[in-house]
C-alpha cells in the first residue's frame, strides 16, 4: 500500500510541474484536469467560465464584441481580470461604457486582441505582435517577467476551440508614438531629447508619421560627450534638426528607395540582409501606433547640418527660457519664471560677450539691478521678460 501511495504521489507531482512548466508567473492552474480539443469552448465562454474576468466579458458586450470572440478566428487574447480594470484611473471604465463611447471602448479592447495563435514560447519569441485594432504591442522579458507593454503576464495558455488566452495585469490601451516608445523601455534617450527640443508635441500629433527611432545603446554609441552636447539649451535647434531627421512626415513602406524628412533631408533605405536606412540597420521594423509606425534603428542617424552661430545659439537661450518661464507664470508660479528668466540673463551676459552690442548688454544688467530692487516675483519676471525680448530683437537683426 505504501508503495502504491508513493507512486500516487509521484504522478501528482509530475502532473503538478507540467501544469507549472506552461506558465510565465505562479499563478494557479484554472482547470482541475486536462480538456480534450473536444470539450474546448470558445474564447469567450471560456473567459466567463473562469470568473476572473467578468469585467472583460462586460466591456465585451458593451460594445459589442462578444460574438467576434466566438467566431471561428483564431485569435490571441491578453485578457485583463477584474482587478486590472478595477486598477483604472476612477471614474475611466464607467466612461468607457457609456454608450456615446462605444468605439473608444472598442478601440481599448480589440487593443487585447492578436489574430492567430501563439502560445507562450511563441509570444516571447517576437518583438512584437500586431493587434486588431491596429496598434502594436511590444513584447519583453526582463528580470523573469514576461510583458506585453507594460502588463505583466500572470498566466499563459489558457486553450480555446477558437484561440488561446494569455492573462495580464493591467489594461491595454491604443498608444501613440510616444506612448509606444515608452512602453518599449529603450528609448529613454530619444524621449529625453524629444522633450528637450520641444517635439514631444509633434510626435503626439495626428500624424501619420514615420519614426526611425534609435535605442538607448545606440545614442550610448555615439562619440563621449555628443549626447550631453546636443542637450545643452544653446544646441536645442540643432538638435531639433537631428531628431526631425528621423521622422518621415507620412506612413511609409520601407521598400522605398527614399524619404524626405521634417528636417528636410532625404533618407536612404534600402535592402541590405533586412532593411538600412543611411548607416543604421532596421532590427524591429513596423511597430504600429495611432498617429504612424515607428522601425527601431541601431544608430543615430546625423544629417548634414552646419555649425549654428553664437548668435543663433544666443537667441536659443532667450527661445528656451521663455518657452519654459511662460507656462509657469500661467500656473501662479512667477517666482519660477523670473528665475528661468535671470538665469538666460546671466548666462548671455557669461557666454555671449562677444555676441551682444554694448545696449544689449546693458539693457541686461539693468534689467537684473532692477529686480534686486524689487522683491515681488510677478514684476521680477516682466522686468527681466521685457529685456529679453528686446535683446532678442537685437540678435535677430544680427542673424539677418
Amino acid at each position: 500500500m505504501r508503495t502504491q501511495k508513493a507512486t500516487v504521489l509521484v504522478v501528482a507531482a509530475a502532473i503538478l510541474l507540467c501544469l507549472q512548466a506552461s506558465q510565465f508567473g505562479p499563478a494557479e492552474a484554472m482547470a482541475d484536469k486536462p480538456v480534450t480539443a473536444r470539450e474546448l469552448k470558445d474564447i469567450a465562454a471560456t473567459a466567463a467560465n473562469a470568473g476572473a474576468f467578468g469585467t472583460l466579458i462586460k466591456a465585451l458586450d458593451a460594445a459589442g464584441l462578444v460574438d467576434v470572440l466566438k467566431s471561428e478566428g483564431p485569435f490571441t487574447v491578453f485578457a485583463p481580470t477584474d482587478e486590472a480594470f478595477a486598477s483604472l484611473p476612477t471614474g475611466k471604465l464607467d466612461e468607457l461604457l457609456m454608450p456615446e463611447n462605444r468605439d473608444q471602448l472598442t478601440a481599448v479592447l480589440t487593443s487585447h486582441v492578436v489574430p492567430g495563435r501563439f502560445n507562450a514560447s511563441q509570444v516571447l519569441a517576437l518583438p512584437k505582435l500586431d493587434t486588431v485594432q491596429g496598434g502594436s504591442l511590444v513584447v519583453s522579458n526582463m528580470a523573469g517577467a514576461a510583458r506585453v507593454d507594460s502588463a505583466k503576464i500572470v498566466k499563459t495558455d489558457i486553450e480555446a476551440s477558437n484561440g488561446i488566452i494569455h492573462v495580464i495585469d493591467s489594461v491595454l490601451v491604443p498608444k501613440d508614438i510616444v506612448e509606444t516608445a515608452k512602453a518599449c523601455g529603450k528609448f529613454s534617450t530619444l524621449l529625453a531629447a524629444a522633450e528637450a527640443a520641444g517635439l514631444v508635441g509633434a510626435l503626439k500629433a495626428e500624424g501619420p508619421l514615420t519614426v526611425f527611432a534609435p535605442t538607448d545603446e545606440a545614442f550610448a554609441n555615439l562619440p563621449a560627450g555628443t549626447v550631453e552636447d546636443l542637450l545643452r539649451p544653446a544646441n536645442r535647434e540643432r538638435l531639433a534638426a537631428i531628431l526631425k531627421y528621423h521622422v518621415v512626415p507620412r506612413r511609409i513602406l520601407l521598400g522605398r528607395p527614399a524619404a524626405e524628412t521634417l528636417q528636410g533631408g532625404s533618407l536612404d533605405i534600402r535592402p541590405d540582409g533586412s532593411f538600412r536606412v543611411d548607416e543604421a540597420q532596421v532590427v524591429v521594423a513596423n511597430i504600429r501606433a495611432t498617429n504612424g509606425v515607428a522601425h527601431v534603428i541601431d544608430r543615430v542617424l546625423l544629417p548634414d547640418l552646419p555649425e549654428p552661430t553664437p548668435t543663433r545659439k544666443a537667441m536659443a537661450v532667450i527661445e528656451l527660457a521663455i518657452e519654459r518661464g511662460v507656462p509657469l507664470y500661467n500656473a501662479g508660479k512667477a517666482e519660477a519664471c523670473a528665475a528661468i528668466y535671470e538665469v538666460a540673463a546671466r548666462s548671455l551676459l557669461d557666454g555671449f560677450k562677444g555676441v551682444l552690442d554694448e545696449k544689449s548688454g546693458a539693457r541686461l544688467i539693468k534689467a537684473l539691478s532692477e529686480i534686486r530692487r524689487d522683491h515681488r516675483a510677478q514684476s521680477q519676471a516682466w522686468t527681466l521678460r521685457y529685456a529679453l525680448d528686446d535683446v532678442y530683437a537685437s540678435l535677430r537683426k544680427q542673424a539677418g
